[in-house]
């Protein structure tokens, strides 16, 4: 009896890497979109006067220092740092809560939060009330929570961004305003709300 014909995909070799790109767009984008970036410090940012709290897990300190350094570029931002400042471990809500306390506070203007992914510390910090925390992993979300929902606090990922993408999204987020359009506006107003439901 004749052997069942082996299928057309046997002995021919796993897909390209092209492939990968129709599963993992954001590979290809972000491996395409920074592979010229300068991560060299720059100055001459255009940021009106803030005050920003920043603060991380022991998952990305070291980003952390990375967001800093980008922030330097910028002679009319003054950065309060509220730790961690080491390897060893804490639990990020802490670091949210000290971070947002600033904000909601009027201490800060905007504060920025870090932890391995960028996920837990962004859910903590928008369970703060006033707080509309944004996760961005590219400069379109950080651009589009800004404009369209005047985020207040940006979120980052330690083990998901490297020092390139990291400091786009930071000057993109904090160059950016709110557009101040009135359909924004009245959805920020209803997002708002549904803290006191």
């Amino acid at each position: 009896m004749l052997s069942p014909a082996a299928p057309a995909s046997v002995g021919k070799p796993y897909p390209s890497f092209s492939g990968a790109v129709f599963f993992f767009p954001f590979l290809w984008y972000n491996g395409k979109r920074t592979q010229n970036i300068d991560t060299k410090p720059r100055t001459g940012g255009k940021a009106k006067h803030m005050n920003i709290t920043i603060g991380s897990d022991h998952g990305a300190v070291q980003l952390k220092e990375t967001v800093k350094t980008v922030l330097s570029e910028y002679p009319d931002i003054h950065v309060t740092d509220v730790g961690t400042f080491g390897t060893a471990s804490v639990d990020y809500p802490d670091i949210a809560e000290k971070v947002c306390a600033d904000v909601t506070s009027g201490k800060a203007d905007r504060g920025i939060v870090l932890c391995g992914t960028g996920l837990g510390i962004s859910i903590a910090a928008n369970k703060i009330k006033g707080i509309r925390a944004a996760l961005c992993n590219d400069v379109f979300t950080a651009r589009m929570s800004r404009e369209h929902n005047n985020a207040n606090v940006l979120a980052l990922g330690g083990r998901v961004l490297g020092p390139g993408p990291a400091g786009e999204i930071v000057r993109v987020w904090i160059e950016t305003e709110f557009s101040g359009a009135e359909r924004h506006q009245r959805r920020i107003n209803k997002m708002m709300a549904l803290e006191n439901k």
